[in-house]
């Protein structure tokens, strides 16, 4: 079940919120473990099963951890030694097990070997994100950054809690524990979050799922020329934006719905004025998770220069891999890994910008566009050939390979949405102007999400919507 479904905003959502708003404080806990475990089930019973063992194991080591923290030093490291382990094994043996026999096979072929039979292992919908929340508790339990959870239940429903269950943000229980215990529940904070998810419905619907077919008739193409490559690196550009900022205000805006305050996920990414600053707006969830858990623990930059380097590389390089078991996504993480490290040495991340900021701000958007482009990529070979398009290595205009499906809608909102990403810090700037005009101009603005939440509820109905770019990894 994803989020821009009918069945979601129809009937889950609704009888969701009805039930929980209808409930003592005391049980609302029990329904949004409740109603979580019934949302992960809608897409396979077994893989709540997985989920549920994974909580299990997590809260008895957890409780282990904490009840010996001080006197069995041995024994607490390794109670989360096993839950580490536990966790991101169960997590590589469904995401890495098909890739790593792909790759084994490939390399016993060439070699003249025999093949080893493929396992065909099916992938849990969001396991990604669950596994680092359950292994994030662990160590913050055991670095004492968090209490240990009271009951089962509070643990099962932070880890299972469905608004951030399929795409995050990665939340630290930390930052919640307390709201599970208590927590506000205001007209102005439900008002606020249903605006937030509508919001991010729209950017969804509208935007993303617009430009993502001709995204994927650009990737399809043998010899993209240069038009069309660039028209197509940047379709998925705003698409990637789009869905997964999309999905994140959605996130957040049921949580209001039920009292949580989540941690934003994004702070105006393509604005950045470089990778080190890109990294720090995009994503932010996952950046900060793989900083605390494995960029300091590696040494961080404690460790001399050329240790820094290679500590960025290893956690870009898994960064990278963390969002599917492919070399593509490997390669883009050391791309991203290269970036960083270069901006370090040149102190980019240190010193004040020595170019004017929307010439920063153009040059940072072109490394990430070339970064996306071997991300979207099915292959490496495919990502080659939208390369030598962007150098026109394959002729300079509209070929006739994409005229003949060219969607002149898809081409005005992929220009408006760039329009918007721009134009958004004028309007945030403008949004501390007090004066009777520019408020009568923000609440009439605010008025036009209804409309466009509307249109966007008949194009799913009409034609149903694309899944989550990120429920993928």
């Amino acid at each position: 079940m994803s989020f821009s479904t009918g069945l979601f905003v129809f009937l889950y959502l609704p009888a969701c919120l009805l039930f929980y708003h209808a409930l003592p404080f005391r049980f609302r806990s029990v329904w949004i473990l409740v109603a979580s475990w019934a949302f992960y089930a809608w897409w396979r019973v077994d893989h709540l099963a997985l989920l549920v063992a994974t909580t299990s194991v997590t809260w008895l080591l957890g409780r282990w951890i904490a009840a010996d923290l001080e006197a069995q030093k041995k024994r607490v490291r390794a109670a989360l030694a096993a839950g580490v382990s536990f966790n991101l094994g169960i997590l590589a043996y469904f995401k890495y097990t098909n890739f790593g026999l792909e790759s084994l096979n490939a390399l016993l072929s060439t070699l003249g070997a025999d093949t080893i039979p493929a396992l065909n292992v099916i992938l849990p919908v969001g396991i990604s994100f669950y596994m680092f929340k359950a292994t994030s508790y662990l160590i913050d339990v055991y670095r004492r950054d968090a209490p240990v959870a009271e009951s089962y239940l509070e643990l099962a429903a932070y880890i299972a809690l469905f608004p951030q269950l399929i795409a995050g943000p990665i939340d630290r229980y930390r930052n919640l524990a307390s709201q599970f215990r208590q927590r506000a529940h205001t007209f102005g904070y439900f008002s606020a979050g249903a605006l937030r998810f509508m919001l991010g419905f729209c950017k969804k619907v509208l935007i993303a799922d617009t430009v993502a077919p001709l995204a994927n008739s650009v990737f399809a193409l043998d010899r993209p020329t240069f038009v069309d490559a660039w028209l197509g690196a940047g379709a998925y550009t705003v698409q990637i934006y789009f869905d997964f900022s999309g999905y994140t205000d959605m996130a957040i805006g049921l949580g209001l719905m039920m009292g949580f305050r989540f941690m934003e996920n994004f702070r105006k990414p393509y604005l950045a004025t470089s990778i080190t600053d890109f990294w720090k707006r995009w994503h932010i969830s996952l950046s900060s998770w793989l900083r605390d858990y494995l960029y300091i623990p590696l040494g961080g930059n404690r460790r001399g220069t050329r240790r820094t380097y290679v500590n960025l590389m290893i956690v870009m390089v898994l960064g990278g891999l963390w969002h599917g078991p492919a070399w593509t996504f490997a390669v883009w993480g050391a791309w991203h890994g290269i970036l960083l490290a270069f901006e370090r040495y040149r102190g980019v991340a240190r010193r004040k910008q020595a170019v004017p900021r929307p010439v920063a701000i153009a040059g940072t958007m072109l490394l990430v566009i070339i970064g996306w482009v071997v991300f979207r990529a099915s292959s490496l070979q495919d990502a080659f050939r939208m390369y030598a398009g962007m150098f026109g290595l394959h002729g300079f205009g509209l070929s006739t390979g994409l005229l003949w499906q060219f969607d002149t809608l898809a081409a005005v909102v992929l220009g408006f949405a760039f329009v918007a990403i721009y134009i958004e810090p004028w309007v945030s700037r403008r949004e501390k102007d007090r004066s009777p005009v520019w408020q009568r101009v923000t609440a009439n603005a605010r008025l036009v999400v209804l409309p466009l939440f509307l249109m966007s509820i008949l194009k799913i109905l009409a034609d149903s919507s694309q899944a989550f770019l990120y429920a993928r990894f």
